[in-house]
């Protein structure tokens, strides 16, 4: 009768390596369920040599490893993972079937080389891990902590709904940001077009009509208006948005200039306060949600500060884990810090006392998300009387810079034919 190895999880979650008989890979999953272990590889005696050649050799090939996957195919995987887990499938098995499923492209590439990482003996966490820009340290560290608790399918469900409301969040911000970047970026074409090709137009009939003495606005309009179209203040006013795009990426690769501009951020009124709330979101659920899935409290603590986007918020998560590290409490920190509220620290501060401090933050997760929509609203309401405003006034001006010297002419003849 054939021999199969294999590799399983027991009740307490440690690893079993052994060997059973069996006619089929199939009939040994259900002799190693029977025996109370949870498989997770399964192979004929004597593959294993063979696979770790294959994977060894298979790394100098691996095209598109290094590519980046969306959100929203990862969130896929870790749904229909977890699900082929609970349903009791091997693990190899599972990710087989979701490479045949994935569509041509870089992550179809990467889930098979996973594949072959488990094939070669390495955990799902280690395999996991060799794709960075696809699957971030919080979901390796999960999956770590799955592996070691005997529940990966329940993780891998956990990193699903944490993934799909981050997801969330970051649509309700986009989509309230879009109405205004179009107005904005509709309203600077066309006055770019006015002031490039017809206010040039004007600019000898309105010369002659008051005998070249124009006024301030009109002057002032028709100098920029020649400047753009010279070609050169064309190119320079279309060039700014990538100066400063370009400019805030070089500087924010720098920590102390990073957290600078940080700060300048939550300083700002509205603005300042919705990107304060959604960062708190981010590393409440991000927290929280790690030290549900059995991460040691102050690993979870290191991934979430990578993960925070905000370096303030990161250096508060720096004075937390000292705090924690000296055995002082996590709400010490939060209480003397000015970028987060009272109630958020006494949220915590509960969680502490009852040992329920990943639900604490994942309520106030959630309450913040609430917030960011409440205040995501109240801007969209603001924006448009500020917006109308803004292109009323623009306008304006340029109409106004054309009208003057007819007024101009006009009040001449009047005081002429009066006199």
């Amino acid at each position: 009768m054939p021999v199969f190895e294999y590799i399983a999880l027991d009740s307490k979650g440690a690893e079993v390596r052994s060997e059973i008989e069996a006619l089929t890979d199939k009939d040994a999953i259900t002799k190693i369920r029977s025996l109370g272990y949870f498989p997770t590889k399964v192979q004929p005696k004597g593959a294993a040599k063979a696979a770790p050649a294959r994977a060894a050799a298979r790394p100098r090939a691996r095209r598109g490893a290094n590519a980046r996957v969306s959100v929203r195919l990862i969130t896929e995987f870790c749904r229909q993972l977890s699900t082929l887990q609970d349903a009791g499938l091997p693990l190899l098995r599972s990710l087989r079937i979701l490479e045949e499923q994935q569509r041509r492209g870089s992550f179809k590439r990467i889930i098979g080389y996973v594949a072959d990482d488990i094939e070669g003996g390495s955990t799902l966490s280690e395999a996991l891990a060799k794709y960075p820009r696809a699957f971030d340290r919080l979901m390796v560290s999960m999956v770590a902590a799955g592996e070691a608790g005997g529940v990966l399918d329940l993780i891998l469900a956990r990193i699903a709904d944490f993934k799909e409301k981050s997801l969330k969040l970051k649509g309700r911000v986009k989509g309230a940001l879009v109405y205004p970047v179009v107005v904005l970026t509709a309203a600077f074409l066309i006055v770019l077009g006015l002031m490039k090709f017809v206010i040039p137009q004007f600019q000898t009939v309105l010369t002659e009509m008051v005998g070249g003495q124009l006024n301030p606005i009109t002057t002032a309009v028709l100098a920029i208006s020649a400047w753009i179209a010279s070609g050169r203040g064309l190119v320079v006013l279309l060039a700014i948005p990538f100066i400063i795009i370009v400019t805030l990426k070089v500087l924010k690769k720098f920590r102390p200039t990073k957290y600078v501009l940080d700060a300048i951020t939550l300083s700002l009124p509205v603005v300042g306060q919705l990107a304060g709330k959604i960062v708190v979101s981010r590393w409440t659920r991000t927290l929280g949600t790690l030290i549900g899935a059995g991460v040691p409290i102050l690993d979870a603590i290191n991934v979430t500060r990578e993960t925070a986007g905000n370096e303030v918020y990161a250096a508060l998560l720096t004075k937390i884990h000292n705090s924690i590290r000296q055995g002082d409490t996590f709400a010490g920190p939060l209480r003397q810090s000015r970028v987060i509220d009272g109630i958020v620290a006494n949220m915590v501060a509960v969680g502490e006392e009852t040992g329920e401090l990943d639900k604490m933050l994942l309520k106030v997760a959630d309450n913040y998300d609430e917030q960011v929509d409440v205040l995501v609203g109240a801007m969209m309401s603001l924006l448009e009387p500020v917006l109308i405003i803004f292109l009323g006034g623009t306008v304006g001006v340029v109409v106004l810079a054309v009208f003057l010297p007819m007024i101009q002419v006009i009040q001449g003849l009047s005081s002429t034919s009066g006199g």
